[in-house]
């Protein structure tokens, strides 16, 4: 019952007859807002401050939701290990069950030695490791992948020094497993073994670029970055390359990361970097890592044989047998449409619009920032069909992406392990149908849209989880599930990032990072027809959302994605509109059958119970 936003204003705007003039209030404003109420416990001020820091603001009370201040999944995790160093255990399902300071404060207990997650003996994470469902997906991929890899371009501070830098190289190989695997392909499957610590020679990994006498870093970048990626060797268990760009005595210098996607994925650049910094300035012993990724992969293989899961699989054939008509010229054939040939295109959205669709969208309708981003996508994705000459079925079908460090199994403790964790399960999204001028002007219908799907998202169990157990580690459900084509389109939002500034240890600017030039192998062929990455930037002047889009340049042309694209982000404002102008004239947003667990209440019995209780509001009025 505490509301979401207080606005101080002097008297009540009121009608001829005496009651309260809704329209005339003033809209409520549209930054991230924090309660007035401090920290009362040491366990509130604590997380409340930890708040502050993984969402970077300057205060937060105790009445404020994670999710609705800009919180998204990837940050509930950085959230979960900066907690438990401040020595409070919560886990990121408690983030999403307990979302404001003060209640999950209530439930936080301190670490005791029995938080050692599980007791893994040493030398657990080494050793084979059996193949994940993401690993198994790799595996399937076309074309050649020892440099499929990840990558990022750091400012450092001058005269790092390639001794230190090695040291702490060795550390990070020493601490993460995954940056000691080996792929043995000489057998009718892949084989991934974790080598044992000390086994890998960090110096080889390390090079020292002079740029002190260059004006433009461009060309280097781009030349080192193609060398660093080709360098990468999973066989001989070369899995990571670092490039020291010396610029000088007086100079920030750069440092360019690339590390074989096998062994990082979003949440692990964070932990990498941060412990890369540590081990660097002398920051004192790593964290500890709770559970190894050979432990989290034998149990997963555990995990794709239990009735459960094999219960998912009349759901996941229905989510696939959903109408998918070809959206370009032709099918997408991984052997002609390769990386080589795809074309890129980075759209953003200023912050008078991302502050609003990260805070104050979900929180009006109980929804997380992918309920509101896939909403946008699946409206856009139907009109854009349609007005091609497509079907005029609603629904469209989307291959998502997650972090996949789901709590499926008790006494697992993933925040700081390092892997490729990622899922990948198809959903079928189905917004209804919505007038185009309605998605423009912001309309009541974008907000039954918005319910609709963030309901469909609900339905899926643990976020998707089991249909990569299903589909490539069960040999009972295997065949079934690949027997469908899979979507294609993709959909990733990798969650919020620093700005790029000009301070050591930020990452580098666009322009930099852009002079890298192609992040994957030419060859290697594409998996969907158009994939879109999200990811929100927290830049001076407010978040800003960036989306790069990807297509098979032999199916579609430029316009055509950009024509899509201007369509979501038109939805997007879209849906800041319907939230922020929309509370001009009432209530908007309102709850969904999923955030009512313990009654059985329809959309429409929601609905028309709101609706009855702001008539009574409306009839009291002031008295």
């Amino acid at each position: 019952m505490v509301p979401a936003v207080v606005v101080r204003m002097d008297a009540l705007p009121l009608t001829v007859n005496g009651k309260l003039d809704r329209a005339a209030l003033p809209a409520p404003e549209s930054a991230v807002r924090v309660s007035s109420r401090g920290p009362r416990t040491a366990e509130e001020e604590v997380l409340a401050g930890l708040f502050a820091e993984v969402l970077g603001l300057e205060r937060v009370g105790v009445d404020d939701g994670f999710f609705d201040l800009g919180g998204d999944s990837i940050i509930a995790i950085q959230l979960v290990a900066r907690a438990r160093r401040a020595g409070l255990v919560i886990t990121p399902r408690e983030v999403f069950q307990h979302q404001t300071v003060e209640r999950l404060a209530a439930i936080a207990r301190p670490v005791t030695d029995d938080d050692t997650v599980e007791n893994e003996p040493p030398g657990t994470g080494t050793g084979v490791v059996p193949a994940t469902p993401i690993m198994r997906w790799f595996q399937e991929l076309t074309g050649p992948t020892d440099d499929y890899s990840q990558r990022m371009l750091l400012r450092v501070p001058p005269g790092l020094g390639t001794a230190p830098l090695t040291a702490a190289v060795r550390t990070l190989l020493d601490h993460h497993d995954m940056l000691r695997l080996r792929v043995d392909r000489s057998g009718p499957e892949a084989v991934f073994e974790v080598a044992e610590p000390g086994t890998v020679d960090a110096a080889a990994l390390v090079r020292r670029v002079d740029v002190s006498g260059a004006a433009d870093l461009r060309p280097v970048l781009a030349e080192e970055a193609a060398a660093a990626r080709a360098g990468l060797d999973p066989e001989a268990g070369i899995m990571m390359r670092l490039v020291w760009f010396d610029a000088g005595p007086g100079r920030s210098g750069r440092l360019l990361l690339t590390v074989h996607h096998l062994a990082v994925d979003a949440v692990s650049w964070r932990i990498l970097l941060l412990d890369l910094v540590t081990a660097l300035t002398g920051g004192g012993a790593l964290d500890p890592v709770g559970t190894s990724y050979r432990r989290w992969a034998q149990r997963l293989v555990a995990e794709a044989a239990e009735p459960a899961r094999t219960a998912e699989l009349p759901l996941w054939t229905d989510i696939l047998a959903t109408p998918d008509p070809v959206l370009g010229r032709r099918p997408l054939d991984p052997a002609v449409d390769a990386f080589g040939t795809a074309g890129h295109l980075t759209v953003d959205l200023p912050a008078d619009v991302t502050g609003p669709l990260l805070t104050d969208v979900p929180a009006a309708f109980h929804a997380r920032v992918n309920d509101v981003l896939l909403t946008a996508l699946a409206l856009a994705l139907a009109e854009w069909r349609r007005e091609r000459g497509g079907a005029d079925d609603t629904a469209v079908l989307v291959d998502l992406e997650g972090h996949g460090r789901e709590e499926i199994v008790p006494g697992v403790d993933l925040t700081r392990t390092v892997g490729w964790f990622t899922t990948i399960h198809p959903v079928r999204l189905d917004p209804g149908a919505v007038d185009p001028a309605e998605i423009r002007a912001g309309g009541p219908a974008l907000g039954t849209a918005l319910k609709k799907v963030k309901e469909q998202l609900r339905e899926i169990p643990d976020n998707g989880i089991g249909y990569g157990l299903l589909r490539h580690l069960n040999p009972s459900t295997a065949e079934r599930l690949a027997a469908h084509r899979a979507p294609q389109v993709a959909f990733n939002y990798l969650g919020r990032a620093p700005a790029p500034e000009a301070s050591d240890w930020a990452p580098a600017g666009r322009d930099e990072t852009d002079a890298l030039g192609d992040a994957q192998n030419p060859r290697l062929g594409l998996v969907h027809a158009i994939e879109v990455n999200a990811h929100t930037r927290d830049l001076p002047g407010g978040p800003e959302l960036s989306a790069t889009w990807t297509w098979a340049g032999g199916l579609f042309d430029r316009h055509e994605i950009a024509d899509l694209a201007d369509r979501w982000r038109a939805a997007l404002r879209g849906l800041v509109a319907h939230v922020v102008e929309g509370a001009r004239h009432g209530p908007v947003g309102g709850l969904t059958p999923s955030d009512l667990p313990l009654v059985s209440m329809s959309q429409e019995e929601i609905d028309e119970l709101a609706a009855e209780l702001d008539a009574e509001d409306e009839a009291w009025g002031p008295q």
